[in-house]
């Protein structure tokens, strides 16, 4: 096959995101690791809240098209996802629901079925975002995403980032290992499929 492709982004709109500086750091790890890797940014997407009614008047927004059209081209996922009131972002919860909707030349799901993703957190929090994880990785597990059971939550974010780097050895390491460990899957699994 040729290289694995890997779709990046992180579930947080704000500039200065610990969630947006960790995907980089797996996203160079995929790309290290053999990936072409795409990291969006979801603020360039601008979604309205999913609405079967506004869906029906006017189909699936332009954002959405193209989003779908990103998930649909690419054979993995890294997902930084920031914890919001012990669960993942309203943003991310959006992009998936207008992601997972139908299209005339493409079934519902089409975007995450058989797609391999890692998940990771960041947050000031003493768990990290790890809360988040969990409910992000059950929605994901039931739409027909493989996820990988190393995930990582880095605590205390603000005092491990300086700047775009992680300070922390001991988490970059294992942000890093999400980023190779999700290209060496894709790479495997389409090479046995091929």
């Amino acid at each position: 096959m040729t290289a694995p492709r890997i779709l990046a982004f992180a579930g947080s709109l704000r500039t200065a995101s610990f969630n947006k500086r960790l995907v980089h750091i797996a996203a160079t790890a995929a790309t290290s690791a053999g990936a072409e890797t795409t990291v969006i940014d979801l603020r360039d997407y601008t979604l309205p809240v999913f609405d079967e009614d506004l869906e029906a008047r006017e189909g699936l927004p332009e954002a959405g098209r193209r989003l779908k059209e990103l998930f649909r081209d690419h054979h993995g996922l890294l997902i930084a996802s920031p914890e919001y009131n012990s669960s993942f972002s309203g943003v991310l919860k959006n992009t998936i629901d207008w992601v997972s909707r139908p299209e005339t030349d493409h079934p519902p799901m089409s975007g995450f079925q058989g797609k391999v993703a890692g998940i990771m957190a960041a947050s000031p929090g003493a768990l990290g975002g790890l809360r988040g994880l969990v409910h992000l990785r059950a929605v994901l597990g039931n739409i027909g995403v493989i996820v990988l059971p190393g995930q990582h939550a880095v605590a205390k974010a603000h005092e491990v980032f300086k700047d775009d780097d992680l300070t922390d050895e001991r988490h970059l390491e294992k942000v890093q290992m999400i980023g190779r460990t999700v290209a060496q899957t894709v790479a495997r699994l389409h090479e046995h499929v091929a």
